[in-house]
C-alpha cells in the first residue's frame, strides 16, 4: 500500500487503465460546487478543521504530476483540505481492505468501486449514506444504479477484449470479432484474461459472458475457452504489460478497456497518430465507477465536499486523458483523441445489479473450478 500527497512523479504505465464511454453524462457546474466549498474560517465552511482528506484509490490511479492531481490541488486551495492519495491495490484488493476496516477506515473517500463490486461494498457496510447534490444531473440510467444513496457515480466505460493490430496483420489472420471467435481453434492460446475473483476487468469479462450466453450457458462457454488454452493473469497490469504482445508479451488478445487504444496513442514514444491496438466491440461490458464517503471517517464534511468536487467540471474534464474514463458530467466535452480512438458500443453488455449481487459469489466459484484457480 502506498500513501502520497499529490506531488512527485508517476510513470505513464500507471497513469491509465483505459475505460471507454458510449454516452456523455450530466453533472454540475464547477462554480456551483466550488461556491459551496467556502474557505475554511468562514461561518458556513465545512465543519471539519483544516487538514488533509484521504482519497482511497486503485493502483493505477495517478498519484502526482497530472492535470487530475492539479484539480485536486484546486480543491485543497478552496477548502483548506489537501487531498492525500492512498493506493490500496486493484479494485478487488481495495474493497477487501475497506471491508476489513469498515467503521474504522484508513481514508475518508473511496473512488473506484464499480458496478461489478458495488453490491459487495453495500453488503460489507463500507460506505456511510450521502446523496451528493451533483447526482441530480447524472444520467438517470446511471443514477438508478446507486443503492441507498451510498455512492456517487463519477465515470463510466467498458471492459472489452483488445487486440494487437500488427500481430494479426503480420500473420494474415483476421482478428476475432465475437465471443465465439475467441473459443475457435484458430485463436487457440492467444487470449489473456484476468482472475475474476480478484480483478475488476476479470470479473467484468466473466459477467460479459453471462450476459452473452445466459446463466445456464456461460459455463459451457468457459469450458470452450479453457480447451482453447486461455491464459489467466492475476490482474490487469500483469495481463496488459506482461502478457499482451503489443507491450512485449506473447498473447495478441487481452481483456482491457474500450479506451485502451487512446492511451496507446497518447503515451506513444515516438508520437503516432494511429492506434497500435483495437477493440472487439462485441465483447464490451459496461462499467460505472463510484465514489463514496467511508463509514467512520473523522472528516465527514470534508469527505462529502470532496465527493461533490469529483463531479465538478474542473476535475471531470481531466478524466478522459488521465484515467481514460468518460466523465459523468454532460457539460464536459470529450477530447478529440478520445472520441477518435475509444470504442463506444451503442448497446454494450450489461447485467442487473441485483442479479450480480445474488449470483456473483457462485459464478466466481464456478469460474474458478473451470479454469483451475
Amino acid at each position: 500500500m502506498t500513501r502520497s500527497t499529490v506531488s512527485g512523479t508517476v510513470a505513464p504505465a500507471t497513469v491509465w487503465r483505459g475505460v471507454a464511454a458510449a454516452t456523455v453524462w450530466r453533472g454540475v457546474a464547477a462554480a456551483t460546487l466550488l461556491a459551496s466549498l467556502v474557505a475554511c474560517g468562514d461561518d458556513d465552511a465545512p465543519g471539519d478543521a483544516e487538514g488533509p482528506v484521504t482519497l482511497v484509490v486503485y493502483d493505477s490511479f495517478p498519484t502526482a504530476d497530472t492535470p487530475l492531481n492539479a484539480a485536486l490541488d484546486a480543491f485543497a486551495a478552496e477548502t483548506g483540505h489537501p487531498v492525500e492519495i492512498l493506493v490500496a491495490g486493484d479494485t478487488g484488493t481495495m474493497l477487501v481492505k475497506a471491508e476489513l476496516a469498515a467503521g474504522n477506515p484508513e481514508g475518508d473517500v473511496m473512488w473506484g468501486i464499480d458496478t461489478t463490486f458495488l453490491s459487495r461494498a453495500v453488503e460489507g457496510d463500507v460506505f456511510e449514506p450521502y446523496r451528493s447534490p451533483a447526482i441530480a444531473d447524472v444520467d438517470p440510467s446511471v443514477a438508478e444504479l446507486v443503492v441507498d444513496d451510498l455512492v456517487t457515480p463519477v465515470d463510466q466505460g467498458d471492459v472489452c477484449v483488445n487486440y494487437d493490430i500488427a500481430w494479426f496483420a503480420d500473420r494474415g489472420l483476421a482478428p476475432p470479432a465475437t465471443f465465439d471467435d475467441l473459443a475457435d481453434p484458430a485463436y487457440a492460446g492467444l487470449l489473456t484474461v484476468q482472475d475474476a475473483g480478484a480483478s475488476s476487468p476479470g470479473l467484468a469479462f466473466l459477467l460479459a459472458t453471462v450476459a452473452r450466453y445466459g446463466v445456464d450457458g456461460w459455463t459451457g462457454y468457459w469450458e470452450r475457452l479453457v480447451a482453447n488454452d486461455v491464459d489467466v493473469a492475476a490482474d490487469w497490469t500483469e495481463a496488459y504489460y506482461e502478457r499482451f504482445s503489443a507491450t512485449g508479451g506473447d498473447d495478441p488478445l487481452v481483456v482491457s478497456y474500450g479506451s485502451s487504444p487512446v492511451a496507446e496513442v497518447v503515451f506513444a514514444d515516438p508520437p503516432r497518430d494511429d492506434a497500435p491496438t483495437a477493440v472487439v466491440a462485441d465483447t464490451c461490458f459496461r462499467q460505472v465507477e463510484f465514489a463514496g464517503v467511508l463509514r467512520g471517517t473523522d472528516q465527514p464534511e470534508a469527505a462529502r465536499a470532496l465527493v461533490d468536487f469529483l463531479l465538478s467540471p474542473d476535475l471531470q474534464r481531466e478524466l478522459p486523458l488521465t484515467l481514460f474514463v468518460a466523465p459523468a458530467n454532460a457539460t464536459v466535452e470529450l477530447p478529440e483523441v478520445y472520441e477518435r480512438f475509444a470504442t463506444a458500443p451503442a448497446a454494450p453488455l450489461t447485467l442487473e445489479p441485483s442479479l450480480i449481487a445474488a449470483e456473483r459469489a457462485t459464478w466466481i466459484e464456478q469460474w474458478a473450478d473451470i479454469v483451475g484457480r
